[in-house]
């Protein structure tokens, strides 16, 4: 018997594949929807006055808000790994 080594390649390159996944797209939403729930809970928690919030204050909220985001489509529970 003879067998023949059969080859693979996947199409495309590696950032193509990425940014054009399901799972890419749906976590770059939830990150941009935690950033923006961080951004709101920053202005009610303040009395609804932008001008007390310094910026390191609101980034701090904006980017809990999206880590938030990026943990509930990365998590292993997210994933079926759990």
């Amino acid at each position: 018997m003879k067998f023949k080594k059969l080859e693979i390649k996947q199409e495309g390159n590696w950032f193509k594949r990425l940014i054009t996944s399901g799972h890419f797209k749906k976590s770059v939403i939830y990150i941009l929807i935690g950033a923006v729930l961080g951004l709101v809970f920053s202005y009610f928690a303040e009395g609804s006055e932008l001008s007390k919030l310094t910026s390191k204050e609101m980034l701090t909220n904006i980017l809990t808000g999206a880590f938030i985001g990026f943990f509930l489509t990365n998590s292993p529970c997210a994933r079926n790994k759990c």
